[in-house]
């Protein structure tokens, strides 16, 4: 690839590049609150259209579109097919922010906005990769598909939907996203999958108010003990779940799995101060086991009586947990639902069991050619060894690719590993913005390289 001819027209586009970059951070996109989604959307339209992909349009769900667009070089090429999404979390608190959260501000080589770094930047970085490779380098060598959608952040609750209904039209041989922060030490990730994510509330009933603690005592039942009482029988001390049939179906690592495991950088004392655990006492080989390949059974929120300063003596009427169940491949939500509900069925019959939403685990093998194509390009585009991971902690939207379509999936993001996302002051360092968009033509670059050796080999076997 002509990386100098690349830099050189980077170089001349930065300010255009920002600009675009600022336009698109300052149109608000909040899908929770149905605040600016439509304008967004015929935004990123537009700058699909500016950047040279075709048939652009906006594809109706049964919530805020999807904005699609291609460049088909031929209908037997090799297809790439890159995942983002315009939405973006409320600003609250508003407060805790140090400029206006919806106007990009440069600090410190940092753009701080909501959505920069989640995930506006970071599929603008690919648009933008595309524009740059068509005019300093000419025709693409593979095709490309975006679909870019807009409820990422409530759960993509319409995403599976429209990837089943467009099964044809989203045709293609591997998928790629950008989202989420780099590693720790500033090295680049290649990620490999995600952890699903089975959320739940359990509400338990004891009186039909609150009772005074004293002249009620030993009379009525207090509906907090009940939930820990059940807590107790979900649960041990060492943290394994017993729930009856938790741990089926979950896919043991493969060799390559585990060898990438043991070789992931770890810095106990690094992780404990970025998490703010200063106990924490694991190696690397055992932390990123625990964070990529086991199940997690979490307590959100636990609500009950009386939360305010001082003291008022009462017996709760009601009492709630809030559980995140993360889990790995293959374990079903639907199936790890149906099993804690009958746990407590068995164990507390009245806790009523409120499934609140979920999303399936993903996992592509990492034995694939086109891992180690991909996780090549990311190290010529940065300069640098990528970690590649086999499964982010986190969740995301990543089965619609593996189990719907069928296709292998893989994850670079391009921010900043203090990126704040979700929080006030999110951003996105400049640099890596713009090594975004060099990272994305190169992984254009070496697909084409390899799709061209794949014909070149198949042509061979005729």
């Amino acid at each position: 690839m002509e990386s100098s001819k690349l830099n050189d027209l980077l170089a001349d586009r930065r300010n255009e590049y920002l600009e675009q970059l600022f336009t698109l951070l300052r149109q608000k996109s909040i899908s929770a609150e149905n605040i600016g989604m439509e304008e967004c959307a015929q935004l990123v339209k537009a700058m699909m259209d500016e950047a040279g992909l075709n048939n652009t349009r906006l594809i109706e769900t049964g919530g805020h579109p999807v904005v699609y667009g291609e460049i088909i070089k031929d209908p037997n090429a090799f297809t790439l097919l890159i995942y983002g999404h315009y939405d973006v979390q409320p600003a609250d608190p508003l407060e805790e922010w140090n400029s206006p959260p919806f106007e990009p501000t440069i600090r410190d080589n940092k753009i701080y906005c909501r959505g920069a770094g989640d995930n506006k930047g970071q599929f603008l970085a690919q648009v933008l990769a595309i524009k740059t490779y068509l005019d300093s380098i000419g025709e693409l060598p593979i095709n490309i598909k975006m679909v870019i959608e807009g409820e990422e952040e409530v759960g993509s609750r319409n995403l599976a939907s429209f990837v089943e209904t467009n099964k044809d039209l989203l045709k293609a041989d591997l998928v790629y996203t950008s989202d989420g922060p780099m590693h720790s030490s500033g090295a680049p990730f290649v990620l490999l999958g995600v952890r699903g994510m089975l959320y739940m509330e359990l509400t338990a009933k004891g009186a039909d108010w609150d009772n005074h603690s004293g002249n009620k005592g030993n009379i009525v039942p207090n509906p907090a003990w009940e939930l820990i009482d059940l807590l107790h029988t979900m649960r041990d001390r060492d943290g394994k779940v017993l729930i009856e049939g938790f741990y089926d179906n979950i896919r043991h690592p493969s060799e390559k799995e585990k060898e990438l495991i043991r070789n992931l950088p770890f810095d106990r004392e690094q992780v404990a101060e970025q998490i703010g655990y200063n106990d924490l006492d694991m190696d690397g080989e055992t932390y990123y086991h625990k964070l990529t390949m086991e199940p997690t059974f979490n307590i959100a929120g636990f609500t009950s009586g009386y939360g305010g300063e001082g003291a008022k003596t009462i017996i709760p009427a009601n009492a709630t947990i809030k559980m995140d169940i993360r889990l790995v491949v293959d374990q079903d939500p639907d199936d790890i639902y149906e099993k804690v509900c009958a746990h407590v069925n068995k164990f507390a019959p009245g806790v009523k069991v409120s499934r609140i939403g979920a999303m399936q685990p993903s996992r592509t093998p990492a034995e694939l050619d086109v891992v180690k194509v991909v996780t090549d390009a990311v190290r010529k585009g940065y300069g640098m060894e990528p970690v590649l991971q086999p499964s982010l902690g986190g969740s995301l939207p990543d089965y619609v690719w593996t189990k719907i379509l069928n296709l292998p999936s893989i994850v670079v993001p391009y921010a900043n590993f203090d990126q704040g996302n979700h929080s006030p002051n999110e951003n996105l360092r400049l640099d890596n913005f713009f090594n975004g968009i060099k990272c994305t033509c190169q992984v254009i670059h070496e697909l084409g390289v390899y799709a061209a050796e794949q014909h070149r080999l198949l042509e061979a076997r005729k």
